[in-house]
């Protein structure tokens, strides 16, 4: 084994400094944290060692923790070593680690009295290590391998179960209300692009029990969801009103399903209005009711199941496997669940990638289930079948252009082709090459312009009271950021934006009286960082103090509806000049300008490029190297996960 030598403060908080061989190696070069050797040290006190292989044990113990702490479900130590794991700080030299053999680590792993094997092993075993194809096998911690079979046990429960009696007659003919367009006078007109996948997405709905809706920003997924509603609602022929639960992860999110799905609701047709009525939206934690003092447990479960007829999840792309196993489990056998997302956009922050494993999971056609979508018109004789319930939409109607063909590029890996688009002078498409880690940045006078703009715009309208405009201001322009912290995070960009809107805007950092009290002026833009279920703010919300009648008032919502409270009453607000990435998702603004962090930043991924640049209705501007584009295109998120595989 090579060694490596200590090249870290032993009083730095990341270093276990009573690790010992291989775990204190890996530990010091920067792959392991205190955290994962000291859970790894202690399970081996609990297991013993019969074989004389504790330390190889444990390090693929403490290799698990690592892989669930940054996103992945499992494993695979055959590959581990040929992996980058610089999701932390620094990167690793992965090559120059102590590596064990990895048939022998294998080997002494599934010796271990640690580890249950095979899917079918008795559980009461922290780990379990699970043979997969091409003769691999994958190391779990067993709670997390028995929430990824339960996802994958419920699933197949439900697809292999009878599905929904439908009178097809009554399908097609609601299809044709929801989802065509109204005739003309003479030839039938085309339907327009796209919607007839989202008329398909809708008989799975009403057909299957379980249906993915997958699509980019702004393919009309929300639309979509208003139409299936609606649909399972004319369909319903039970003896009490269709039960439609609305959910998605976070309060934001929920917030706005329920007034997105509400204002496509209002243009239906006046009897499908009338049925589905106003529909309402909650967080998934909600809607499974928590339990006081567990993180992990709801009121609803096997035992208790919840009463609706239909759940729609929102955002699924944002759903941690430990919550997606929850909820599948507390939703009858007999209701139909309807998964929404974007696969290419950023995951949980937590373990698992539920959404991309069921949209990419390969699979055979469900014969009966074609038959009928072929028979009422909704899938043609050569379109292919549909797999797991999936259906992608792909048609754009948000925005065209350098940011639709820029993302496509993203998504497709292809790093020329982006850099190209950056460099074709489209003017949605800005690209400024810009060194950041210097005090002075150069060529970043469009930026500041956009800045002072859109924030002047929104002081004057916030000062003078006009809480709408000011509301509208928020959506104008958003600096979005990799990093929290250093020369390419939101902190330093905050300053910024401070710095340049006080020698743009005099009075900016001193207000005139009335406009300023202790932390709070009008015209300070807010994030909401914490879910207050009182006043209605979720973790995410963004909002804007606004003088009115000489009076300061946090203001949140949409400008036709706004929600005003006097600042004392709002906890957990920051200001907002910049915010991250994830923080963004789910959310649009007119204007974007993207900080791109240096090449070697982990946290420089292909989802979080694609999911920033998506967030712009009009016009995006990155800013960095063509370095880190490359980068970023050419490095997307591997979560490890037998799940995919294992649905196919």
């Amino acid at each position: 084994m090579t060694s490596v030598e200590l090249d870290r403060d032993p009083y730095d908080l990341r270093t276990a400094r009573s690790a010992s061989g291989l775990l204190a190696k890996f530990n010091t070069a920067g792959v392991l944290t205190a955290a994962d050797v000291h859970v790894a040290t202690r399970l081996g006190r609990l297991g013993g060692d019969p074989a004389g292989e504790l330390e190889e044990v444990l390090l693929a113990v403490a290799l698990t923790v690592r892989a669930i702490r940054n996103g992945s479900v499992c494993v695979d130590l055959a590959e581990v070593g040929h992996t980058v794991l610089g999701e932390g700080e620094e990167s690793v030299d992965v090559a120059a680690l102590p590596w064990p053999a990895p048939a022998a680590w294998l080997a002494a792993v599934e010796r271990s009295p640690l580890t249950a094997v095979g899917a079918e092993a008795a559980s009461g075993h922290p780990l379990r290590l699970v043979p997969v194809q091409d003769g691999r096998s994958l190391l779990y911690l067993d709670r997390y391998w028995a929430e990824e079979e339960l996802v994958r046990r419920e699933l197949r429960d439900r697809a292999a179960a009878a599905q929904p009696v439908v009178d097809l007659d009554r399908l097609r003919a609601g299809l044709a209300r929801l989802f065509d367009p109204p005739p003309d006078t003479g030839a039938v007109p085309a339907p327009p692009p796209g919607t007839d996948l989202q008329r398909l997405a809708a008989a799975v709905a009403a057909l299957r029990r379980v249906t993915v809706l997958a699509g980019g920003p702004g393919t009309g997924k929300t639309t979509t969801v208003a139409r299936l509603v609606a649909l399972l609602h004319d369909l319903h022929t039970g003896p009490t009103p269709l039960r439609v639960a609305l959910v998605a992860p976070t309060g934001k999110a929920a917030a706005r399903l329920g007034e997105s799905v509400g204002h496509h609701t209002g243009r239906l047709p006046a009897e499908d209005r009338a049925r589905v009525g106003a529909p309402t939206a909650s967080t998934i934690h909600r809607l499974l009711g928590r339990r006081p003092g567990s993180s992990s447990r709801f009121r609803h479960d096997r035992a208790n199941r919840l009463p609706h007829d239909v759940v729609v999840v929102d955002e699924t792309s944002m759903v941690s496997l430990t919550l997606m196993a929850r909820l599948l489990e507390a939703v009858r056998p007999d209701a139909r669940i309807v998964l929404v997302g974007d696969p290419d956009q950023l995951a949980s922050v937590e373990a698992g990638a539920v959404l991309g494993d069921l949209a990419r999971a390969s699979g055979t056609p469900e014969p009966a289930l074609d038959e009928r979508l072929r028979s009422i018109g909704a899938l043609a004789p050569d379109d292919p079948a549909v797999v797991h319930g999936v259906v992608t939409l792909t048609h754009t109607w948000r925005f065209e252009g350098g940011i639709a063909a820029f993302a496509d590029a993203v998504q497709r890996g292809s790093a020329d082709e982006a850099i190209a688009l950056l460099r074709a002078g489209h003017p949605d498409l800005l690209f400024v090459e810009s060194d950041l880690q210097v005090r002075e940045p150069t060529g970043l006078d469009g930026l500041r312009a956009d800045v002072v703009e859109a924030s002047g715009a929104l002081l004057a309208a916030a000062r003078e009271g006009r809480t709408a405009d000011a509301l509208r201001g928020l959506d104008r322009h958003r600096l979005l950021c990799a990093h929290r912290r250093g020369p390419f995070g939101v902190t330093r960009w905050s300053q910024e934006v401070e710095r340049w809107l006080g020698q743009a805007h005099p009075g900016f950092a001193d207000p005139a009286p009335g406009e300023r009290a202790g932390p709070w002026w009008a015209g300070r833009p807010l994030l909401v960082t914490g879910n207050d279920y009182d006043l209605g703010l979720y973790n995410g919300d963004t909002g804007v103090v606004v003088r009115e009648h000489g009076v300061l008032r946090a203001v949140f919502g949409r400008p036709g509806d706004p929600q005003s409270f006097a600042p004392a009453r709002v906890g957990g607000v920051q200001t907002v000049h910049a915010m991250t990435v994830h923080r963004s998702q789910g959310s649009q603004f007119q204007h974007v300008t993207v900080v791109l962090p240096p090449p070697e930043s982990p946290l420089l991924t292909r989802e979080l490029l694609y999911t920033a640049v998506t967030r712009a209705e009009r016009v995006v501007r990155l800013v960095g190297s063509e370095e880190a584009v490359r980068a970023a295109v050419g490095r997307p998120v591997s979560r490890a996960s037998g799940l995919r595989e294992r649905l196919g």
